[in-house]
This record gives C-alpha cells, structure tokens and sequence, in this order.
C-alpha cells in the first residue's frame, strides 16, 4: 500500500469534507481516505496500482482544486485576499441596499446592488453548488445559494408585481457569509500556524569545510543545508544555528534545544556529543560532522509526527462525520416544511418565505466540521513547541479517566546513570580516588570521574592499577598507595564512628557506598546511586493532587526500589520487574479495573507502552520517532508527564467545547429561525460568528495551564 498526502483548496464546510472523502472512497484500489477539513488536505492509503493524478481527478471532478508545496503556499495567502477583497465590495454595496430599503426609497437601486452582490462576489457559491447537484450532493454552498437566490428572484417578482422587497436581504446574507470566511481563514492559519512555524526553524545555510580532517588551513564554503550530504564537516559558529543532527568533532559550547525539548536550559556540549538540527550553538564554536541529511533529522521527524497526528480524526470525529453527512439534506428538508406550513398557516408567499430563508442561512455545518480539528491543531502544535508529542487524535481520549500512573524507574524518574549523590571525601582525596578510577571502565568508576570533573579537582595519573572484581580496585597514585572499595573489602567497621554511622545510612536509603583508603587510613566515603530527577518528586506530588495513583516500575531489589520511591513520595512500588514482565504489571494493574497509563524510554518499554490505555514513551533526542505510545516526551523529566497529561486534558476540553457550542447552536438557531423569531440577516450573521468563535475558543488551549 501507497500513503499519498496533498492539498485542497475550495472547501467550505464539514460537508465538502466529507463528500470528498466518500468519493475518494470509492475509487478502485483505495484502501482508506481521509480528508480534513480543517488543515485542507487529503491522506489516502491507496493500491501501488493508483495514480496519484487519479485521485487528484475525482477531486477536481467535484469542483475542488488540488495545490501542492509553494503553490499551496501562494494559494493561501491569494485566498486570504481575495476573500477579504470580495467581503469588502460586498459590504460596500450591501450597505446601502440596507439604507433604502429601511428609508423605502429607490427600489431599482436596491434591486441593482442586491444583484450585483448575490451574482458576483456570491457566484463561488453558486458555482460550487452547481458542481454538487450535477452528482447529486449538497453541501454549505448549496443551502446558502437556495437561500440568497430565492430571496432574489422573489424581490425581483415582488419587484414587477408590486409587494415587499428582499434584496438588502439577499446582499447583506452574502456579505456576511464572506466576511465570516474570511475570519475562518485567518483563525484557521493562526491554529495551523505551529508546524509552519517548526519548519522554518531550520537553518538555510552552512559553513561547509573542506580538506583533509583537521588541516591547517580548512577552506569553509557557505552551501545551502539541502546540498549537505552525511560524513560532511561544517563549521558552527557562536550564535548560529546547527543545520543539520551530527556529532561534534572538535570545540565546547553550550547548545539551546528549547525548540526540540521546550527546555529554556542550555545544554553543554563537547568532542563526542550529539547535537540536532535548527537548535541554537551559544558560546564556542564547533566542528560538526553531519550524521542525518535534511528530511532524516529529529526535527523532520517532530514535523511528521505532528502531521500525522493533525491528519489522523480522534474518534469522537467519526460521529461528528456522520452527522456532517446528512446535515444539508435534513436542513433542506427543514426550510421546505417551514415554509410549508407558514404557507398553510398565513396562506401568503411573503410571510412563509422569510423563516424558510432564515434556516437555510443560519444552520452551519462548519462549525461542527472545525469543532474537533482545529482543537487538535492547537493541541498538537503547542506540544510540538514544549517537547510534547501528541501522536493521535486517539491519545486525548484516553487520556480521560486515567487511575494510574505507571513509570518505569531507569530514565523516567531517575537519572539513569550511577551518580555520587553524597560524600565525605577531602578535595585532594577525592582527586587520588579519580585518579584511580581513571582507569576502569565500571560505571561506578565513570561516576566518580564525573564527580570529580564537577568538583574541580585537579587530575592525576595512577600506575600498577589492579581491579578486584566485584570488591574493588587498588594502585599508586604518584607513588601514594590508595585501595577504593566496598565497605566489606575495606575491613571498615561500619556499627562504630561518625563514618560508619553515615554509611549505614546510606546503605539503608538504597544507595551503594565505596570507602577510600591511603595504606592503613581511611581517606572517605562516596555514596552512588541513579539519582532521581530533579524535579521527579514534584511530579509525583502533583500527579497525586490531580487523583492520580502512582506507582513505580523496577528491576531492583525492594529494599532499595522503596527506599527511592519515599524519596520521592511514591506510596507503591513494583520491585524485581524483569524487562520481559513490564507488560504483566500493566496487565495486572488492568485487571483490577483500572484505566492505565505507562511511562518508559519507548525501548525496552514497547510492549507495556502498547499494552497500557495511554502510553507515554521518554524520547532522548535521537529516538523520537518511536512507534509505541501514544504520547511522545522530548527531554526533559517526569515534570513533563504532567505537562503532557494536562495539555491532553485541555484539548480534548476544548473538543468537548466546541462540540457542545455547534450542536448547541444548531439545534437551538434552525427552529427558532423555522418559528420566525429569527431575522435572516441576524441568522447570517450568526453563522458566520458560530463558526469564528469554534476556532477561538481552539486557540484558547494556546494559554492553557500545564
């Protein structure tokens, strides 16, 4: 199968969507289609077999247009402007039809503006209703063409026959119903404006270097980033964008990944390191070696996922589809019998025809059609900037209801690495313990090299290292005899003094001790652990406040798994977790009847992130593009799996919202319009706010706390 994405201009309503993606359908060979109405565009899983330019055809045949790249682009902002331009000569000649219809005077010039107005700017209706009727469906355009050109062609009767005139009418619904898209257009752009606005983060150009690696006089060209290929060196310079994801070669500097991660923190960098496309070289400059061309970086990546997730309908849309479906038919059906029985009621044309009108002009299927995409545009787009993923319509509702958070330890609330969380070690101790350490690979010896580095200690070289494994590691240090081990293989007597004392508390926190000695003298004691998060206990607390069970997931023993969690403030733990297992506990969890949501690495994490209701999968930077969970985390800690949480709850708020209002509103607006208590110039008007106001209150999860 074939996933084929493009463009379509001339839309109007929930409607269009929908009878494009009928069509599309039905189209030999193709396996699904989806059409949004809200991003303008078409996703259709289609047979190799079908070309591209046949599905392009079945839009074109019902009297849409198709734009791709640059194209889509101009036509953008040309719709934007014409569409002002034609709402502006609409209201500048719908205007004074008004005046004279309300002082009674000029009645020709009434009936010449209202004709000019409804056949003119109005013709786009008309046009598009037309290309509907020929295949037998309806859509917005249609009930706004049966509305103004019936009260047309009724003034101009009424005008020959002697009666009431309707032409202010007939100009003024058209010149609202363009000005209101004219506001959708705009609200539409600034709720779709996120990943326009990710895209142009990327950098332009590069300082591309030449030569042989590290020569002495490198020649450095700037060439656009699209001509870069991997394995190319290029100069990064204080200030400047990266342009593309590599690994630093030389230099150290600080890198701004905020919009990657959303954290406004710095992040250091050196020789070795991985840095990312369109994030932001501070300090030093750098010598990068470029490992993804443009289109394969992790910003890429984060574009497509957000278009995907934009694409993709939440399933409550299904429903909206449906009714989106039938909506112009039933509201036709409506403004006959309105005016039917008006006319049996009244016996008189006049009397009957301004309700019928007033329905066919206020009832709005595009304010059910933007109620659910748009609110995910806004959603997805404000995750993008802050590092948070939403990767489907499917993910905000699951997010309802959630009883349990279940986080993997290792790299969700801890920092995934042995760090030294505490010591009682003199400087120049420390620096002959690193030097020691200096020479093994053990990721408790990179701890404390790490420490030391941090500690600013100066270095030193150890000789006649020998490793204990298991117990310890022992040499000379400058000619100084040092041992570093556990407390057990340094005979320290750990029930007596103030050392002892502090290493049996350590130990009983969970934490591994290793004791520092020069010949018979004790020089000291680290303690390491995978320290948690920063700010992990402040999650935790606050996930409890929002009713939240947490529970933490753990291949460590349970002493030292429940010493961590009430560091942190977690009440239960699953402790001894082997990594084949993760999915049982979430299972387990499940069977208790709670609604359960995973957080892991996306990893070794991929069958509990599938199994759990929602999953949320800790990306790094170089994995974003996990295929499990349904939320993605760039960065930053357990913090953002609140943040995530809450920006979830807050979209699908806003769906919840804009649902409410444009059903609200047209079952409440089509009868009061069906009973007469309706003008039809405040029936349009109306229409074309419903549907202004669906968007705004979209671009309301914008601000939204998380």
């Amino acid at each position: 199968m074939t996933h084929t994405t493009f463009k379509i201009s001339g839309m109007h309503c929930a409607s269009c969507a929908v009878n494009i993606e009928s069509e599309l359908g039905k189209l030999a060979g193709v396996k699904s289609a989806n059409v949004n109405y809200a991003l303008g565009n078409a996703a259709v899983e289609h047979e190799a077999s079908v070309a591209e330019h046949d599905l392009h055809a079945v839009v074109h045949k019902l009297g849409y247009q198709v734009a791709t790249g640059a194209q889509d682009e101009h036509a953008h902002h040309a719709q934007g402007a014409t569409a002002f331009r034609r709402a502006a000569f609409s209201l500048a000649l719908a205007i004074p039809a008004v005046v004279f219809a309300m002082l009674g005077i000029w009645g020709w010039a009434q009936a010449i503006l209202g004709t000019i107005v409804v056949l003119g700017p109005g013709m786009e209706f008309h046009r598009m209703t037309y290309q509907q009727l020929k295949r037998g469906r309806a859509n917005m355009d249609t009930l706004i063409t049966m509305g103004t050109l019936t009260a047309l062609a009724f003034s101009w009767w009424q005008f020959f026959a002697g009666g009431d005139l309707y032409f202010e009418i007939a100009a003024l619904i058209t010149a609202f119903i363009l000005l209101g898209r004219f506001f959708e257009a705009r609200a539409k752009g600034r709720a779709s404006a996120a990943i326009s606005r990710l895209m142009e983060l990327g950098a332009k150009m590069a300082h591309r270097m030449g030569g042989a690696e590290g020569a002495e006089g490198t020649e450095v060209e700037d060439v656009p980033v699209e001509s870069l290929k991997v394995g190319d060196r290029v100069l990064v310079k204080p200030g400047e964008k990266i342009p593309l994801d590599g690994k630093i070669l030389s230099g150290e500097s600080s890198v701004d990944e905020s919009m990657l991660t959303g954290e406004s923190m710095p992040v250091g960098k050196r020789a070795g390191d991985q840095v990312f496309g369109a994030t932001v070289n501070q300090q030093g400059a750098l010598e990068v070696e470029i490992t993804a061309i443009s289109g394969n970086t992790v910003l890429a990546q984060i574009v497509r996922l957000v278009e995907t997730a934009q694409q993709q309908k939440a399933p409550i849309q299904k429903l909206v589809d449906k009714i989106s479906g039938v909506f112009v038919p039933i509201v036709i059906v409506i403004a006959a019998g309105t005016f039917a029985v008006w006319f049996l009621l009244t016996g008189e044309v006049s009397t009957s025809f301004i309700p019928a009108v007033a329905v066919l002009v206020i009832a709005c299927p595009c304010a059910l059609g933007l109620a659910t995409p748009t609110a995910i545009l806004v959603g997805t787009g404000r995750g993008a900037r802050e590092g948070i993923l939403i990767k489907s319509g499917e993910a905000l509702e699951r997010n309802r209801h959630l009883d349990v958070i279940l986080f993997d330890k290792t790299g969700t609330l801890t920092e995934g690495r042995p760090t030294v969380t505490d010591a009682q070690m003199t400087p120049e101790s420390l620096s002959l313990v690193a030097a020691l350490e200096s020479s093994s690979e053990h990721p408790l010896a990179q701890a404390v090299i790490r420490y030391a580095r941090e500690q600013g200690v100066p270095s030193r070289s150890a000789t006649n290292v020998q490793s204990i494994t298991g117990k310890g590691i022992e040499g000379l240090v400058e000619g100084r005899s040092v041992r570093v081990g556990s407390p057990v293989f340094m005979n320290l007597p750990t029930t007596t003094g103030e050392l002892g004392s502090m290493v049996d508390a350590w130990q009983g926190q969970g934490k591994t001790v290793i004791i520092a000695s020069e010949g018979d003298a004790i020089l000291g004691a680290l303690a390491i652990a995978d320290a948690p998060k920063a700010q992990a206990k402040a999650a935790v607390s606050e996930l409890k406040r929002m009713g939240r069970e947490v529970v933490m997931v753990t291949g460590d023993n349970r002493k030292t798994a429940e010493a961590i969690a009430r560091e942190l403030g977690i009440d239960q733990v699953e402790a001894e977790v082997l990594p084949g297992t993760k999915l049982e506990v979430v299972k387990a969890w499940q069977a208790k009847g709670k609604r359960v949501a995973y957080v892991g690495d996306g990893i070794n994490d991929a069958p509990a992130l599938t199994q759990a209701d929602l999953g949320i999968a800790v990306g790094s930077g170089t994995d974003v593009a996990i295929e499990a969970g349904q939320i993605v985390l760039v960065g930053g800690g357990p913090e953002k799996v609140v943040a995530g949480i809450k920006l979830t709850a807050a979209t699908y708020r806003g769906i919840k919202q804009n649902l409410f209002w444009a059903f609200f509103y047209n079952v409440v607006a089509i009868p009061l319009a069906a009973l007469g208590l309706l003008n039809p110039l405040i029936a349009s008007a109306a229409m074309a706010l419903s549907s202004v106001s669906v968007v705004m209150n979209s671009l309301r999860i914008k601000r939204a706390k998380i």
